[in-house]
């Protein structure tokens, strides 16, 4: 399962069995307090989720700023409530991709807004997935 965590929403994929394709699951709204986390962690159960994998926002230097601080807190209160590891995966430039695809692809603007994140999830677990498979095959 990947995450695109906002201030707003939290775009939420998962992939197939064999770890190979990304696919956009559901949007949960990022509400104060635990409850998007309880939405998270249910989901982990129901689906009988590995680990997750969250979306790490870096500037262009690779540096992680107050975004980024935000999402490692979020992790850290999701990591304690779960029995997987949460993993974070650099997502720069996601949203942008996925808009750019998006607005290609003659998508309406309100239409964009309800797919954006669970897109962006879908990009950043698709990219550590890749990622993890190229590691696999260097490695035999």
């Amino acid at each position: 399962m990947a995450l695109d965590v906002g201030d707003v929403r939290i775009g939420v994929a998962v992939s197939d069995p064999l770890g190979m394709l990304a696919t956009p699951h559901s949007v949960v709204p990022a509400e104060p307090g635990n409850a998007a986390i309880q939405t998270i962690a249910d989901l982990v159960r129901e689906l009988s989720i590995q680990y997750v994998v969250s979306g790490l926002p870096k500037n262009l230097k690779g540096e992680e700023g107050p975004q980024a601080q935000k999402v490692r807190a979020f992790n850290e209160k999701l990591e304690a409530v779960l029995d997987v590891d949460v993993k974070t995966q650099d997502e720069r430039f996601t949203t942008a991709i996925v808009e750019r695809a998006m607005v290609q692809a003659g998508v309406r603007r309100k239409k964009r807004k309800q797919k954006i994140d669970m897109l962006a999830a879908q990009q950043i677990l698709q990219t550590h997935l890749d990622r993890r498979s190229l590691e696999n095959e260097t490695s035999t």
